[in-house]
């Protein structure tokens, strides 16, 4: 299990986390409306100090992230052990890791801003308006 995990289920993980988000419309306290982003729990939105920059909370970042690793780990763990033993040939792994590195690329730039700021957690309340699933 530990191949197909190098294999499938970490570049599927980078492409789903960056393809499917959901979004949040929401009014923090004491802030402007607000649009935010992340599945299951939302952990960016724009930063209110300057433009271009993000508002990046780390804890759901995790979450999320291990969200997708875990659905991806179980379906092709159940896929692997109960229905068809998975061989996965070379130019498949090549190709899910050469789809997967432009978008650790683009979330490694986008992080690296010096504008961004980081919490732990996000630091207030917010009252969600609307929500959505996005591609």
């Amino acid at each position: 299990m530990k191949s197909l995990t190098l294999k499938i289920v970490l570049p599927l993980t980078v492409i789903s986390f960056a393809t499917f988000t959901k979004w949040w419309y929401a009014i923090p306290v004491d802030a402007p409306d607000t649009m935010f982003t992340g599945f299951p729990l939302a952990y960016a939105c724009p930063g209110w100090h300057t433009s271009m920059s993000l508002q990046i909370f780390i804890t759901e970042l995790i979450f999320d992230i291990l969200t997708y690793f875990a659905f991806w780990f179980i379906l092709v763990f159940c896929f692997n052990h109960f229905i068809y033993r998975i061989k996965i040939a070379k130019w498949v792994t090549i190709i899910l890791w050469t789809l997967s590195v432009p978008f650790m690329a683009s979330g490694i730039f986008l992080v690296s801003n010096n504008n961004n700021l980081f919490y732990i957690k996000r630091p207030y309340d917010m009252q969600v308006l609307e929500t959505g699933y996005e591609f």
